[in-house]
């Protein structure tokens, strides 16, 4: 029977993580399951208030505060956490996602069918207002792959991570550089990549995730690409890329920065096509200033209860 720790890193979003607390309750698995939080919010801590008000939880259920602020130390502080016990694997859900029934076992199916280190399950996002425009857009469009082997993954939520895989890269598994940039997952399965590590999807573990009003925006949504596209180049540079791998990227970013404005002019009848032009317009710029050394701090802002 597996042992699984399922480890939820959050910050000032009680409701959410009650939310997600909730659904793992009622997960219908075989597994042995406990549940690990790290509330990133040490002065309030409503989080770990609220795991420690829990009385009579299904699983075990523990809490932990991080003081250090940002989203790699307290997925840093999850895993050195979750590996002082015996687990075989550890699952990380993000505190504005739940899951449904069967995820874990869908999870752990997968990994048992193909033997990988790292399996991501999908996410299918529910609004409190959904744009039209909002297929394309990082943070709004659903996340999914069909099940298998894969390349690489999109993410640090839903995911299950065997104990091996962790013992691959050591710590910080997940690089406190960008803290409050995001970039620290996409890093993470680089790292894990080149060190040879096998990657699957499940679709069939579907998470739930929730995008509040405030995220909902197109000034919201152009800033989430900038970010991307921010944190996206200093990974590439971070690992020498050849000038050939060089070359070729910032032949991209150029090719976006020259052709995405014509498209939004040219498409200016048509919303959904004009903004994703410019959708990709502000990944390149954000890019552009990554190489000049600027990071974009996007999660210095919460969104979401």
């Amino acid at each position: 029977m597996p042992d699984v720790v399922v480890a939820i890193p959050t910050y000032k979003r009680p409701r959410g993580l009650a939310r997600l607390l909730d659904f793992l309750a009622n997960l219908e698995t075989a597994a042995t399951v406990s549940v690990l939080v790290a509330d990133n919010d040490a002065e309030g801590h409503e989080g770990f208030d609220l795991c420690q008000a829990l009385k009579g939880y299904r699983w075990p259920l523990h809490a932990i505060t991080v003081r250090e602020r940002g989203i790699a130390p307290v997925r840093n502080a999850l895993v050195r956490e979750a590996l002082k016990g015996d687990a075989q694997f550890i699952a990380m859900l993000d505190d504005d996602e739940w899951p449904e029934r069967g995820w874990l076992d869908a999870l752990l199916a997968e990994q048992a069918k193909t033997g990988a280190d790292v399996v991501q399950g999908s996410i299918l996002f529910e609004f409190e207002t959904r744009p039209r425009w909002a297929e394309t857009f990082d943070g709004m469009s659903d996340i999914r792959n069909a099940s298998g082997p894969v390349e690489t993954l999109q993410g640090a939520g839903n995911l299950l991570m065997t104990r091996a895989a962790l013992s691959i890269v050591g710590a910080p598994w997940f690089d406190p550089a960008f803290a409050l940039s995001g970039g620290e997952d996409r890093d993470f399965f680089q790292r894990l990549k080149a060190a040879g590590a096998r990657f699957a999807w499940s679709d069939e573990a579907v998470a739930r995730g929730y995008v509040p009003a405030t995220r909902t925006s197109f000034a919201w949504a152009l800033k989430r690409a900038y970010s991307v596209g921010n944190s996206d180049m200093r990974v590439f540079l971070k690992y020498g890329p050849s000038a050939a791998a060089r070359a070729m990227e910032f032949a991209k970013v150029a090719g976006a920065l020259v052709l995405s404005p014509v498209l939004a002019v040219l498409l200016a009848f048509d919303e959904v096509r004009r903004r994703d032009a410019l959708r990709r317009l502000f990944r390149a710029a954000g890019k552009v200033t990554a190489l000049c050394g600027r990071h974009y701090n996007e999660y210095a802002v919460t969104h979401g209860d």
